[in-house]
């Protein structure tokens, strides 16, 4: 299954929790080098169904977001070391949700009603998912929350990344990446969760595909290397699955980064509803899974360019 490699230890998701804590007990301890399958939930923690309709956004409770399963407590590692984490295999599902959360995302104050669309995509394949007539979204699926426990004590919430991983909702740390990571805990504490089929750089309303799925992982101890933040090493193209054809570009400029990125995605959203017929909601959560946002400028002060890429290949 995993190219070679013999799984010696499952963790099922029932154990997952909903805060970084250094004081929840592990889960499950490897030694270094052991390869172990993780099985993650979507970000809903189970809300949000195959079969769910927009009540199952409006009724959503925010203490259950963004669960990690975990911990895995790692022999020999000590704060001050690096983490090594081999992403060898990620095993789909076959089904997810992106939805527009009230009060959530980049544009929350344009879009304040819920929104909700559910995917089903080959997880064999990995075909393009349909997105209403005439989208179809490359999928690439990726590890959303994945970090260890601060050295903090005390609950910390998932939502927000920090120092030693989390909700980084980077799509490189994906299979055949490597993921390195500061340990500050005995054992490092390691979790993952928050899983995605698809997502455009800056998951701009808060969601991206959200979809359950495995993962093969492998740890590695590199005594002394902490990073002071995390790393991540790629073994394919970033974007090779979405620049085939190009892309259409907004631009965003001005004196502040978040006025320029919403400035861009609006813009983004516009050209989309006007040249697609597209809902502006459905587009904002088109550009949530597959647009990139890029900081094409930040020397040229007082002002700054914040692009938005939208892939013309969803729509070819």
């Amino acid at each position: 299954m995993c190219k070679g490699k013999n799984i010696i230890h499952t963790l099922h998701d029932h154990h997952r929790h909903s805060i970084w804590d250094n004081a929840i007990p592990p889960a499950l301890h490897v030694r270094p080098n052991e390869t172990i399958r993780l099985d993650m939930m979507e970000a809903s923690d189970g809300q949000i169904t195959p079969d769910a309709n927009v009540e199952a956004v409006r009724n959503l409770d925010a203490s259950r977001a963004n669960p990690i399963t975990g911990p895995v407590y790692i022999e020999g590692a000590e704060p001050g070391d690096a983490l090594k984490v081999k992403i060898h295999e990620l095993i789909p599902s076959g089904w997810g949700w992106t939805a527009n959360i009230p009060g959530f995302g980049l544009l929350s104050d344009d879009f304040p009603d819920a929104a909700l669309h559910l995917w089903r995509y080959d997880k064999d394949s990995l075909q393009p998912a349909a997105f209403g007539k005439n989208a179809k979204i490359p999928l690439k699926p990726f590890i959303g929350t994945i970090g260890l426990a601060p050295a903090e004590d005390g609950g910390h919430g998932t939502i927000p990344p920090r120092r030693v991983g989390g909700n980084m909702d980077l799509r490189e740390i994906t299979a055949g990446s490597e993921l390195i990571l500061p340990v500050e805990c005995d054992g490092a504490m390691f979790s993952a969760g928050d899983t995605h089929a698809a997502q455009g750089d800056g998951e701009v309303c808060g969601t991206a595909i959200e979809s359950p799925l495995s993962a093969i992982l492998e740890f590695e101890v590199i005594k002394g290397a902490a990073p002071i933040s995390p790393q991540v090493q790629t073994s394919a193209p970033a974007t090779d699955h979405l620049d085939k054809i190009g892309y259409d570009i907004t631009t965003g400029i001005g004196e502040d980064l978040l006025d320029c990125a919403k400035s861009a995605v609006t813009q983004m959203i516009d050209l989309q509803t006007k040249r697609h017929g597209l809902s502006a909601v459905d587009a904002y959560m088109l550009c949530s899974v597959c647009a990139d946002l890029r900081i094409s400028e930040i020397v040229n002060a007082p002002n700054f360019v914040v692009s938005c890429y939208f892939p013309r290949i969803v729509f070819d």
